[in-house]
């Protein structure tokens, strides 16, 4: 029989995995918070890690969303593929739920950008009519997040440093965040 404390954990992740999935929620620590006030719980109880969080996020979905969830992944890689070979001059990558398949109905599509500065970026969107808007970098090594609306998909563009390239930001397990070129996402889409 599982330990009380192994059934609440699992409680947990159930609803914050629901947050994420049906409501939008993107911000994983945010999900067990909002859980545990769901839940009735006493603040302080032990959270689920984040791993623990994406294996019941990937269940739900398989569950609940199956077909929507793998429509909607294939259709954001797709865009990223648009996006990459668009922006394809400044070495684009693409991390996040996009390219670790837990994308669900309010997933963003992040690419990581290198460039001397931002404003290349900028002037090069702006050449072309791509309109953008700005938004508070995530960490402190990204100098810009550029916001580009797709039709019905709204990418990130997060610019940073070209010598950053070779460094792998970290993820919210604190391992080196995954990420992949044009290539390798096009790989995805052709086994999805």
């Amino acid at each position: 029989m599982p330990h009380p404390t192994d059934r609440i954990r699992a409680a947990l992740c159930d609803a914050a995995a629901r947050l994420i999935a049906e409501d939008g929620v993107t911000d994983y620590a945010l999900a067990k918070r909002k859980a545990v006030r769901l839940l009735n719980l006493p603040e302080g109880t032990p959270l689920p890690t984040d791993d623990e969080l994406d294996d019941a996020l990937r269940a739900w979905q398989a569950v609940f969303q199956d077909d929507e969830q793998r429509e909607r992944l294939a259709h954001l890689r797709q865009k990223a593929v648009e996006l990459m070979q668009i922006l394809q001059d400044f070495r684009p990558y693409l991390t996040g739920s996009v390219l670790d398949g837990t994308a669900g109905r309010f997933a963003e599509i992040d690419l990581q950008l290198f460039a001397d500065s931002a404003k290349e970026i900028e002037i090069f969107l702006l050449n072309r009519g791509i309109p953008y808007t700005h938004e508070t970098p995530r960490n402190d090594r990204a100098e810009a997040v550029l916001v580009v609306d797709c039709d019905d998909a709204v990418a990130n563009l997060v610019v940073y440093p070209p010598l950053d390239e070779r460094i792998a930001p970290k993820g919210r397990n604190g391992q080196p965040r995954e990420r992949a070129r044009i290539g390798a996402v096009q790989k995805l889409l052709a086994g999805a």
